[in-house]
């Protein structure tokens, strides 16, 4: 993370108001529209309802994430696999509620955009002349969101650089916008403070008619508290916090006032009106909605590009299979995933289509935010009792809390989706892939045969100084998994050795570590054999791209410089010195294929079909490690993991 985030800046202040808090910052545009729905409107259910978001944005935003879970931050990075990269190693099943977490936060990418853009768009039907026009669920109000959303998800691809400035001074003018209205209509009628005492949420959910069940859209007030930690490498820690001082004093003052019109309205049911418009004079109307569209739109902008972050920690934590990754500008971070980009708008659009009015996509947010706050809380537990150390006792009172609050949430937003549950299709579609994959490379792995490479050293010396024998290039490079530095998979050594000799004047073995760090960026340079065998050992971050061809031309220009690497010209070839780096690298990759000679259980053959056939439609290995294309091979090899061992083959004699 860059110092100068380290502390509080006006400039880090403004940077938080645009990409931190927009999701949050939006939800006072449908909160109390879910909360009311179609129920009479009495001071209980209104008391209580504001009563309720008040100590849900207390409890959950405030207490768990801007005080607690910002604690947990992987060298200035936060979000769920940054936690997950903090506790991996103190129980192993630690990776199933990562990918259940990531997986609903995808899903949150899908229905974030659409439930906050329709939100805006349906306050015109409080415009004089529009009111049959802009009508929730018509057609021409889906269209102009479905509009809204394919121009947002095309500019993707050409970065934010260009508007991100924007985003800051956008979000200032939303957040005191609302907390103005607010504050007037808090004036007008400043009975409704009153509603800061927990007795009215406690007694709402107690004898209100079925006033637990409301909880499914209280909930929805604090549903960009998830996406909050996981961009908290944009900003620091500190100006997130001190900025949300802010951010709640206006969203406290907004949802207060839509109660306060809401009692002396004079009105016994909604009947179609937003609360959040009603407090506008009319003048202000179309201003308002401008306003509002715009944040809805950087709202939606912070999660899609949390969405690339999180697919790209997902990739290089061996989640998700290996696929493109552009980078659209210069500002470190910031990346475009073409793949995920698509994926995210057809998920929108289908959102869309098949909810058509913010209204009834309520209950399906709640319930992907619940899932991932749920599993962000199992972490979090780990975390404070191995790594933060903290005593049981505290621990346990905390969890209690945590998890009766969002069983609780989950609870409710489960009863509200009822028949509208398809959009779970896509939730168990991102988590069976992140499943499939991590599983699968677990147990292939455990299938690898490593050597000593020693053994080998005289014969892969023999092979590179016998000129009988055609050069296959100066440098020969393989990919190893090997985290023993004196250890090369057997298939490697065959592929040399066995297959086709291949003799090379340096064979070079390249090993990359992941680091719980995200932007870590160092090698090492161990020497087998001078000036025959080298061992790279790059240690990146979970936050960096590989980009090996170039990585290892540095490593060769600066071992070079220092009079660590000299190969001597010979066959026409070039020197390999400071300023002329010999072009012929070539590089092997050894793929494997699931051989049909294998016998396996129900599960593994599942797994690992599931995974052979995902990988068809993956990033080849070339592409994934930033490989040249011209000067990389691809050798393909069986995979037999649990080889057939009663064949049924029964031999009988030709009678003529």
């Amino acid at each position: 993370m860059n110092p100068h985030l380290k502390k509080v800046t006006a400039a880090g202040l403004l940077v938080s108001l645009g990409i931190i808090f927009g999701d949050i910052g939006t939800s006072p545009l449908y909160v109390f529209n879910a909360i009311i729905s179609t129920r009479e409107i009495t001071e209980e259910l209104v008391y209580g309802g504001i009563s309720c978001v008040f100590w849900t944005l207390t409890l959950q935003t405030t207490f768990k994430y801007i005080i607690l879970t910002l604690q947990a931050d992987n060298k200035g990075e936060g979000g769920i696999f940054s936690l997950y990269a903090l506790v991996w190693r103190y129980r192993h099943w630690l990776y199933f509620p990562a990918i259940v977490g990531a997986g609903t936060l995808l899903a949150d990418g899908i229905i974030t955009p659409p439930i906050s853009v329709a939100s805006a768009i349906e306050g015109l039907n409080g415009v004089h002349g529009l009111e049959d026009t802009i009508v929730a669920g018509n057609n021409l109000t889906v269209g102009i969101v479905i509009g809204i959303i394919s121009l947002l998800f095309f500019f993707q691809q050409f970065g934010t650089r260009v508007v991100g400035g924007a985003f800051g001074p956008i979000m200032l003018l939303w957040f005191s916008t609302i907390m103005f209205w607010g504050i007037r209509s808090i004036v007008h009628y400043p009975d409704i403070l009153a509603a800061f005492n927990p007795y009215y949420a406690i007694h709402l959910l107690i004898h209100y008619p079925q006033g637990f069940w409301l909880l499914g859209a209280v909930f929805l007030c604090t549903t960009g508290a998830e996406a909050l930690y996981s961009d908290l490498g944009h900003c620091g820690k500190k100006n997130i916090q001190v900025s949300w001082i802010f951010v709640k004093t206006a969203l406290i003052a907004n949802y207060f006032g839509q109660a306060a019109w809401l009692l002396h309205s004079g009105k016994t049911h909604l009947d179609g009106l937003n609360p959040f418009y009603q407090i506008m004079p009319h003048w202000f109307l179309l201003p308002g909605i401008a306003i509002a569209t715009l944040a809805t739109i950087i709202a939606s902008q912070a999660l899609i590009s949390g969405s690339f972050t999180l697919i790209s920690e997902a990739v290089s934590m061996n989640f998700w299979p290996r696929i493109t990754i552009k980078y659209p500008t210069n500002i470190r971070g910031q990346i475009y995933i073409p793949s995920i980009n698509w994926l995210l708008w057809g998920g929108c659009v289908g959102m869309m289509l098949y909810f058509r009015e913010s209204g009834k996509m309520e209950a399906a947010y709640g319930f992907s935010i619940t899932v991932a706050m749920l599993m962000t809380t199992m972490l979090m537990y780990y975390y404070l009792k191995f790594v933060k150390k903290w005593a049981a006792w505290l621990i346990f009172i905390i969890l209690l809390v945590f998890l009766t609050v969002e069983v609780s949430f989950f609870i409710a937003n489960v009863a509200k989706i009822k028949q509208r549950w398809m959009f779970l299709i896509f939730e168990v579609a991102l988590v069976f892939i992140m499943y499939i994959w991590y599983k699968a490379r677990k147990i292939t792995n455990r299938f690898l045969q490593f050597e000593n490479i020693n053994p080998f050293v005289p014969a892969l010396t023999e092979l590179s100084n016998n000129t009988l024998e055609t050069k296959y290039a100066t440098h020969l490079v393989y990919l190893t998994k090997a985290n023993n530095k004196r250890a090369i998979e057997k298939r490697v050594l065959e592929s040399i050795l066995t297959k086709r000799p291949k003799r090379a004047d340096v064979y070079w073995f390249l090993h990359i570590e992941r680091t719980d760090e995200p932007y870590t960026m160092e090698y090492q340079v161990e020497e087998i054999e001078h000036d025959k065998m080298i061992r790279v050992e790059f240690r990146l971050g979970f936050r960096v791209q590989p980009r090996i061809h170039l990585f290892l031309k540095k490593v060769m220009e600066e071992m070079v410089e220092h009079h660590e690497l000299n190969v001597a010209a010979n066959d026409n070839e070039i020197a390999l010195n400071k300023h002329n780096i010999s072009g012929d690298i070539r590089y092997v990759i050894i793929q494997r294929f699931l051989s049909v000679e294998n016998e396996f259980s129900v599960k593994e053959g599942f797994i690992l079909n599931s995974y052979f056939a995902i990988s068809k439609v993956a990033q080849s290995d070339k592409k994934a490690f930033g490989l040249d294309w011209s000067d990389t091979d691809v050798e393909k090899i069986p995979l037999v993991l649990a080889p057939v061992q009663h064949i049924p083959l029964k031999r009988t004699v030709h009678h003529s």
